[in-house]
């Protein structure tokens, strides 16, 4: 079955990329434009088998388009570039709002009482299933290509960290050895991000990344991929754990 599905897959990279999808990644997908024409071509392949395997559900009103499909698969591909992967085999689903949306949810006060209340969300990713992203959040991320805002990128880390079977910021490591100075480096910063916040210093990573291990994974992969450079000169230890796992460094590019 594994090789079945290999030599599917390759076939599917082998097809001729379609010229209107290319026009919608020039138009919404300007990192794509700072690739070299070798990763391109890595690109386009892997957007093919995406989009072969991985349905999309409209949600609030809104019609799936091709439009809306190549734009989210192209940054969700991006994450895969130089590297052996199975397409985030627990996803099932990319359920996509029009608009930000409100989830009704509960959370224990500091009193240990449970209560509810609701949240306006850009995008979530379920462990098992599904990844829920609003397309107007979508298209503003990818539109800037340098804020270190990326929801899909974000959203997606999430389904690479939930590869290892849970969902901690410790996504599956090519060597056993590895997962030591990735979980010390990592957890320093994590560490760090908290205190600065506590003492109310300013942090060049964004304050979500605080909430959890899982969303400092998330938030320092927006930021290795949208402000490399900076993240480089400001956490190069950071960086060079992040270009081992992505096998990319894109600080170098340009």
């Amino acid at each position: 079955m594994f090789g079945w599905k290999k030599r599917r897959r390759r076939k599917l990279r082998a097809r001729p990329f379609p010229e209107a999808w290319c026009e919608i990644l020039r138009r919404n997908v300007p990192y794509f434009s700072g690739l070299d024409d070798e990763d391109q071509r890595e690109l386009l392949g892997h957007i093919q088998v995406f989009l072969a395997e991985k349905p999309f559900e409209g949600c609030g009103g809104l019609e799936i388009t091709d439009e809306i499909r190549v734009t989210i698969a192209a940054q969700a591909c991006i994450l895969l570039l130089h590297r052996e992967t199975d397409y985030y085999p627990k996803l099932r689903t990319i359920l996509v709002y029009p608009h930000p949306y409100v989830v009704r949810g509960q959370r224990r006060d500091e009193a240990g009482f449970v209560v509810e209340r609701e949240e306006v969300r850009l995008g979530e990713s379920w462990t098992h299933g599904a990844v829920v992203l609003a397309w107007d959040s979508v298209k503003k991320g990818a539109a800037d290509p340098g804020d270190g805002q990326n929801v899909v990128f974000h959203e997606f880390a999430h389904q690479l960290d939930a590869e290892s079977g849970a969902t901690e910021g410790a996504p599956v490591l090519e060597h056993r050895a590895l997962y030591g100075p990735w979980a010390r480096i990592l957890g320093r910063e994590y560490a760090r991000l908290i205190e600065d916040l506590e003492e109310h210093r300013q942090t060049f990573l964004s304050t979500y990344g605080a909430v959890n291990p899982a969303e400092f994974f998330a938030v320092v992969t927006e930021a290795f991929f949208e402000q490399p450079r900076a993240l480089r000169r400001r956490h190069p230890e950071l960086y060079e754990q992040l270009a081992g796992f992505f096998r990319q460094d894109p600080a170098s590019r340009g």
